[in-house]
């Protein structure tokens, strides 16, 4: 009976689930040290009691479980599948992660670093006597100098020193010749021009004031005021140099005399500058570019931001300090355009902007009352605030994707964080400033397409050009180094024989993607302003970006599947009117030419090292590469180019600036997460990996 009773509850404890034990208090470390009863609280009653409620403090204790043996056994067999998993480009997610949490550990800020830009900053020897110049990460010419570091194999390739500007030496012999005045009848139409040409575009000063004031000038035969007079000859000049179609006569730059003038008589720096002088630098700072003297252009500008900032132009006035609204919105929209002039100059240089954002307090560009007296005096408004909105993304792109600053995104994150906002530009753009495709039968204004191009990059017809051009060079400026980045890795892979290959990434062919499409709107759109003979021949950006955009079609014609050959005609073609322009005098597109022309030779060699390869390797492109590398990796499921319509990539007229972001594979890439888009494939982001093409093995390019 007794046996029966000592069996009984051990048959029971088999077959019912134990019972949970009750949890022991732990006691905090002063109650166990004394050996009194601890409440278990934080802080305890009697380290509450006794005054130490902020010391009392718990042990921290490993909690120790039970876990049978099969369990243990699975992880270790899986710890052991996992270590002799081969390597291989097509790793999943998780491992890639783990890939990258591994390189942080051992160097937390790499995956933080641009991977195109090295420790040391780049210069340029020009003069045994002289300092070295400085060579902005984000210029057109320093990319050209990769490109061809690229194509040659060499990673010491010269850079090509700017020598086509307009010297020192050459201003202040002109400056001491005299220019009479024009007729005012001559003087009329030179200011005409100048604002059709430049004045819808920038607002630099007050249209139906200024036609004014030279009237009264030619009627009072006050000639001689220098404020006036400096104001007055760079009109001249800018009217000049847009309305005269050749030099030939003096082998000048139309308009250059003018120049020179003004710029003498604005040497002395006023101790309180006025709103006229400010107005002279703007003047001044934009002639500077047709003699492709890119740095006095920004230095003046940089003189112009802090005479702003000297009378405060960066804050509003109160009402009773201005009660005029023409003076008022004046005041605010020259502030806009210096702001505009700080961060395209900027960018054109990769120089930082002078001003910060949060530091401006003053309103944006609003249309005065009545209408008629706001289109007396100032350009569209929509116009102005989207023009404010795209140098605000230039300016961050230089910020973000070109400085040596330390981030707490990864580069990816910030890429995608440029991108969003020109998507968003894109779409809060009004109706009359969109770009039509020629199917609608609408015309596109120029400064409409000169601010989209500037977005691929960065009359009323030209103006909407100049706002897509802006746009579009943004987006170049922001993509085109993983472009080249692309290019590299394919090139490399086609040449390996063996090993381990990484594959291309979906976000770096993405990129690359939209740096391509980018440069062929901006290619159609500029060619077609030569060929209907609207393109100002002594211009500069859109030179610049004609520039820009031909390197972009060469690269592409070395990866495209779809149209090589159709890519580099385009190159071709861009060649061909940079070395028109150039034997026209236009001094930046000599340059641009010398650039292109340099890269020609480059590929030429590219060329023939390939033709040395072996017969699978011998094509002049590298597409069979791209499709091997869509194979190897297992995040690609397109190959490179197919999301874009043919027909639509390669019409001159097809394109519209939304196109480049309604490709799905860029839909994917905008629509990922912070945690999904912190990496690249290990190679691409590597400092390693492109040391041949970013970061250079001297701190000074010499010549």
């Amino acid at each position: 009976m007794m046996a029966d009773k000592r069996s009984f509850p051990s048959e029971d404890l088999s077959l019912s689930p134990p019972t949970k034990r009750p949890k022991k208090k732990v006691a905090c470390q002063r109650c166990h040290s004394q050996k009194i009863k601890c409440t278990g609280e934080q802080p305890c009653a009697k380290c509450v009691q006794s005054g130490v409620g902020n010391d009392c403090q718990y042990q921290a204790r490993d909690r120790k479980i039970t876990v049978s043996q099969s369990y243990i056994d699975r992880l270790l067999a899986e710890n052991e599948r996992l270590r002799d998993r081969p390597g291989s480009p097509t790793r999943d997610v998780p491992l890639e992660i783990e890939h990258r949490r591994a390189e942080d550990h051992a160097d937390p800020d790499q995956s933080r670093k641009n991977p195109i830009i090295g420790d040391q900053a780049w210069f340029q020897s020009y003069d045994p006597v002289a300092p070295p110049i400085y060579v902005g990460e984000a210029a057109c010419t320093a990319f050209a100098t990769r490109l061809r570091r690229f194509l040659t194999g060499n990673t010491t390739a010269a850079h090509i020193p700017r020598t086509q500007y307009m010297t020192e030496a050459t201003l202040s012999e002109l400056s001491t010749s005299d220019v009479p005045w024009p007729s005012f009848t001559h003087a009329t139409l030179l200011l005409k021009v100048a604002f059709h040409q430049a004045g819808r575009v920038y607002h630099m000063m007050c249209r139906k004031s200024t036609f004014e004031a030279l009237k009264e000038t030619y009627e009072t035969r006050n000639f001689e005021s220098p404020v006036n007079k400096c104001k007055f000859f760079t009109l001249f000049a800018l009217g000049e140099v847009y309305s005269i179609r050749s030099n030939s006569s003096t082998g000048q730059v139309p308009g250059v005399n003018y120049y020179a003038k003004s710029l003498a008589l604005i040497q002395i720096l006023p101790e309180r500058p006025s709103i006229t002088h400010i107005e002279n630098l703007l003047l001044l700072s934009l002639f500077s570019y047709s003699l492709n003297r890119r740095h006095q252009a920004f230095l003046l500008i940089g003189n112009a931001m802090r005479h702003a900032l000297v009378i405060g132009m960066n804050h509003n006035l109160g009402p009773s300090q201005a009660v005029d609204p023409v003076e008022r919105e004046h005041r605010v929209r020259l502030w806009w355009t210096i702001y505009i002039f700080d961060r395209m100059w900027g960018s054109k240089m990769g120089i930082p902007n002078s001003i910060l954002d949060e530091d401006i307090h003053v309103d944006m560009p609003t249309t005065i009352s009545p209408k008629e007296l706001h289109d007396e005096q100032f350009p569209d408004t929509d116009y102005a605030i989207a023009s404010i909105k795209l140098a605000r993304i230039a300016g961050e792109a230089i910020v973000k994707i070109y400085s040596r600053k330390r981030y707490k995104e990864t580069f990816l994150q910030r890429v995608q964080q440029l991108l969003k906002s020109l998507k968003s530009w894109v779409e809060s753009l009004p109706e009359h400033l969109r770009l039509k495709s020629e199917e609608s039968g609408r015309i596109n204004p120029k400064y409409i397409i000169s601010m989209h191009l500037s977005f691929n990059q960065v009359s009323r017809y030209d103006c909407e050009i100049s706002l897509y051009v802006l746009n579009l060079q943004i987006i170049i400026l922001t993509t085109r180094p993983m472009l080249l980045r692309v290019l590299t890795q394919m090139n490399n892979h086609s040449s390996e024989s063996s090993g381990n290959r990484d594959g291309v990434s979906q976000a770096a062919l993405t990129l690359a993607e939209a740096c391509i499409h980018a440069a062929k709107h901006s290619h159609s759109l500029i060619i077609h302003q030569w060929t209907s003979g609207s393109l100002p021949l002594f211009g500069y950006f859109t030179v610049q970006y004609l520039f820009s955009a031909a390197m972009v079609m060469l690269m592409s014609s070395l990866i495209s599947t779809e149209n090589p050959t159709g890519d580099m005609e385009a190159f071709e073609t861009a060649a061909q009117v940079l070395r028109c322009m150039s034997g026209d005098g236009n001094l930046a597109a000599a340059e641009f030419s010398r650039n292109l022309e340099e890269i020609k030779v480059s590929l030429e060699m590219y060329k023939a090292r390939r033709e040395g390869n072996s017969d699978e390797e011998a094509r002049l492109g590298i597409t069979d590469s791209v499709l091997s590398l869509t194979a190897e990796n297992g995040d690609i499921s397109t190959t490179f180019g197919s999301g874009m319509n043919a027909s639509m990539r390669n019409a001159p007229g097809g394109f519209t600036t939304e196109m480049a972001f309604l490709e799905p594979t860029m839909q994917s890439f905008l629509a990922q997460s912070d945690f999904d888009l912190g990496l690249l494939n290990p190679s691409e982001m590597s400092g390693d990996a492109s040391s041949s093409l970013y970061f250079w093995s001297t701190p000074q390019w010499t010549e």
